[in-house]
């Protein structure tokens, strides 16, 4: 149990269920089946494993020089066998379930996870860290389209909304760690443009995603939509000053990467709930 735990927590969860959910409601936007909503939501869950437990095997002696106590790697609460068993486990079950989906579901859905797992190392130490979240975020619901049977292109607007989306994770997921990666050596592309930047960054790209989810599909835009583009318009700003605010307290700013999953979600659940997906 205690190990089971350990690997619970070094998966990510936050970010990862937030992913799994929004491509489960995805996939039931685009029209898939019982069965088909299941296999995605297996795949995008397998994916999310792999990149979380991954990344916390290969940061271990990172976390530990800086004192991360949320890593349970970091704490010996898990041993890093566990977790990088684990993480290849989980990367090796992601293309067999993408390819159960159709052998373009499959290819993406690869795509998907190299990217991610490429941003793991060696890219999150260069100036391109963000084009990995860009990809692997706009590859997830080009993915759930092409699961399909007999799968239509998927959209341009809706992948884009995903490479935006990911772009904009990317500067408000690393802003928490911003002072302990300096530490340890990492210089990827918000260390490099500093944590005002890198927040104002954020919150536009989120903005441009929600915007983009609105007025992408073809047809007038419903009201629900309209309002949550005026949503993401007031929340982002509110939670950059709160991150702003909690990083001048010396404390981690994780609200604004929270703001994220939440509007995201937001997002999608209206998207889907329009009737205009694809």
């Amino acid at each position: 149990m205690r190990t089971l735990w350990g690997l619970l927590r070094a998966c990510h969860p936050e970010p990862g269920l937030a992913v799994t959910a929004a491509a489960t409601l995805l996939a039931i936007g685009v029209g898939h089946g019982p069965g088909g909503v299941v296999l995605v939501a297996a795949t995008v869950l397998a994916s999310q494993l792999a990149v979380g437990w991954i990344n916390d095997w290969l940061d271990a002696d990172r976390d530990r020089t800086v004192g991360r106590t949320d890593k349970p790697l970091a704490t010996g609460a898990v041993s890093r066998r566990a977790v990088g068993v684990a993480g290849l486990v989980a990367a090796a079950a992601t293309p067999v379930l993408g390819f159960a989906s159709g052998w373009r579901a499959g290819l993406c859905a690869t795509a998907a996870l190299v990217s991610a797992l490429l941003y793991n190392w060696p890219l999150k130490f260069t100036p391109i860290s963000v084009v990995p979240y860009a990809v692997s975020f706009g590859a997830l619901p080009a993915f759930v389209v092409l699961a399909l049977p007999g799968a239509p292109n998927p959209p341009a607007w809706i992948v884009a909304a995903g490479s935006l989306l990911g772009a904009g994770a990317y500067f408000a997921n690393v802003l928490p760690d911003l002072d302990d990666d300096a530490r340890t050596g990492v210089r990827g592309l918000a260390h490099r443009i500093g944590p005002g930047a890198s927040r104002a960054a954020a919150a536009v790209l989120l903005l441009a995603t929600t915007v983009t989810l609105v007025f992408g599909p073809p047809g007038p835009p419903s009201w629900a939509g309209v309002g949550a583009v005026v949503l993401a318009a007031v929340v982002l700003p509110a939670a950059w000053y709160a991150g702003r605010v909690a990083t001048a307290r010396g404390a981690r700013p994780v609200v604004l990467f929270r703001a994220v999953l939440v509007v995201a979600l937001i997002d999608v659940i209206l998207l889907v709930a329009s009737g205009r997906v694809v």
